[in-house]
């Protein structure tokens, strides 16, 4: 996966702004903030962590976020959306990705506290062009002191939920399901820490009645968390020279782990099980770590033999569902 180039181009403008060494110091520090994987607090307050973020860390994000509105292209295909309502939206990540998914997409609204990442955002989405993405209206108001939204087709809390005090946690899914007509994707950094937000986020969600669309094929107490293990996927994406430096990378490409939930209004098709880690694939067998609708983490080996499903385990990968 890819950047749109338009935003390449609009993020390249902002990174220009910022002298060059500041630059790569910013990105250093929110780096480390990442694989420490601390996100109690908002740690961007200054321009040049703003211009790092966009550099290091919005490539991925956009890329997790895409993948995600891919599964409810996938899982609900005669779903229309329309609206759009982007949660803690910071320089509107969330809209940039599901313009790509959602071709019908008219309105979106993007609730976020920071001016700063107001105006940049509002500038990404100028460059984008009047046809790409429908020009948002943002509104200036934070999470953590209560918020008010009209519904949307689709709502969306993306990487924001973690920086959330416990407390505040389960009014905020509430409030967020409260004003989803559609779905509400909740998408947090792949990581025990990030699991256990979107876990207790889907606990919250089935305890309102909501269906779950994507990645469980069942509404009972998670297995992985019984396990002590953690849920995430993982979504490769290609680096541009600029992200590599500032990443002191060698590869041309990241994979970037994420947990994520989506939460649906209407009953959705059954999906016999999901591939929770990456397929073994030998010359022979193909093993698979499935997640399955009776709520349990169960080990499957796919012979040659059986062809067909050897044909759909070949091409299978982590994060897919597995019908066979």
């Amino acid at each position: 996966m890819r950047v749109a180039q338009y935003l390449l181009d609009a993020i390249q403008g902002e990174l220009e702004k910022i002298e060059r060494r500041r630059l790569a110091q910013a990105a250093a520090r929110l780096t480390e903030r990442y694989k420490a994987g601390n996100f109690s607090h908002p740690a961007i307050a200054s321009d040049a962590e703003r211009a790092a973020y966009l550099a290091v860390r919005f490539p991925a994000t956009y890329a997790a976020n895409r993948r995600v509105f891919s599964e409810i292209a996938l899982r609900a295909p005669h779903a229309e959306i329309r609206t759009l309502l982007d949660l803690g939206a910071g320089p509107g990540t969330a809209l940039f990705a599901a313009s790509e998914i959602f071709p019908k997409l008219e309105t979106a609204t993007l609730l976020e506290a920071d001016e700063r990442w107001v105006a940049i955002g509002k500038t990404l989405a100028e460059k984008s062009g009047p046809a790409a993405v429908p020009q948002p209206q943002w509104l200036r108001q934070d999470l953590r002191s209560g918020f008010s939204c009209a519904e949307h087709d689709l709502v969306v809390v993306s990487y924001a939920l973690g920086e959330l005090a416990p407390a505040a946690l389960e009014g905020v899914i509430r409030k967020a399901w409260s004003c989803a007509r559609e779905f509400l994707a909740i998408i947090e950094p792949g990581t025990p820490r990030g699991f256990a937000t979107v876990n207790a986020a889907r606990s919250a969600l089935i305890a309102a009645g909501a269906e779950i669309l994507a990645p469980c094929p069942h509404k009972r107490p998670c297995p992985m968390a019984a396990a002590a293990d953690w849920c995430h996927f993982a979504q490769r994406l290609e680096r541009t020279t600029e992200h590599r430096q500032l990443k002191g990378g060698a590869l041309g490409y990241e994979d970037e782990k994420f947990s994520y939930v989506i939460a649906a209004r209407q009953s959705v098709a059954e999906q016999r099980a999901r591939i929770v880690r990456h397929p073994g694939k030998h010359s022979g067998h193909i093993q698979l770590e499935l997640c399955t609708s009776k709520g349990r983490i169960e080990s499957k080996m796919v012979t040659r033999s059986d062809k067909q499903a050897f044909r759909a385990a070949r091409k299978a990968e982590w994060g897919d569902v597995w019908e066979e």
